[in-house]
């Protein structure tokens, strides 16, 4: 990773932690609509990986390479927020979304089903599908938030915690924790397989023998539940 004059070889090191900008742009596809261009997250994470050379000092307690995951992933999502890709109306769906399961479930005492959500929305089943993925990507930055574990490696670095954020201590975790055993099993699978393993796209339909966009779907149908549930 250093030069002859030992100083920080850039070329090597992009080489190196490519495969890794790559590993976290392809994680956050789950969470996100189709219209976020794949280059476009790894161009980002390239240059949080790129900043990394600059401020890392051992002094932050963690290795290079935990420290560059942590940048790599932050810089993403800052591109997202810099964008602000998602639609007001796409936003409002998410909210509708949000209350119709909320009301819905209330009234059921029950996880509701797919049909039973379009049918409170008044919508084809297809239609519903469709605002799933829409929404998608709407509900990413407050979730992500909500479910982060630890922070930045260094005190300097460090946002003022976001409400969300504030949310996943205490009382609220615990009922974060109690919502999630409350999903079907398929969904409580899903954020099991993406949280917790860090699996992809890909990866996460392989295990659950359906396609992509149909991750997407669950993905966008689970938080939903949570959101609603933690509104309460």
């Amino acid at each position: 990773m250093y030069t002859a004059q030992g100083k920080i070889d850039q070329g090597a090191l992009l080489e190196e932690y490519l495969p890794m900008v790559r590993r976290h742009a392809l994680a956050l596809q789950v969470k996100l609509p189709a219209s976020v261009e794949l280059d476009d997250l790894i161009q980002a994470g390239m240059v949080g990986l790129l900043d990394c050379m600059s401020r890392y000092d051992t002094k932050h307690g963690a290795s290079f390479t935990t420290y560059a995951g942590q940048r790599i992933r932050g810089a993403m999502i800052d591109e997202l927020r810099s964008r602000d890709w998602v639609p007001r109306s796409v936003r409002r769906n998410a909210r509708a979304l949000d209350e119709a399961i909320r009301r819905l479930e209330q009234k059921l005492g029950r996880a509701a089903d797919e049909r039973e959500i379009a049918s409170e929305l008044e919508m084809e089943l297809d239609e519903y599908h469709q605002l799933l993925g829409d929404t998608n990507g709407g509900q990413l930055l407050p979730f992500e938030e909500l479910v982060a574990e630890g922070a930045e490696p260094s005190a300097e670095d460090r946002a003022p915690p976001s409400p969300f954020a504030a949310l996943a201590d205490g009382e609220q975790r615990e009922r974060l924790v109690a919502a999630i055993e409350q999903l079907p099993e398929r969904e409580k699978l899903l954020l099991g397989l993406y949280y917790q393993e860090e699996l992809n796209l890909k990866e996460i339909g392989a295990v659950l023998g359906v396609s992509e966009s149909r991750v997407c779907q669950l993905h966008s149908q689970a938080v939903s539940r949570l959101r609603a549930k933690l509104a309460d």
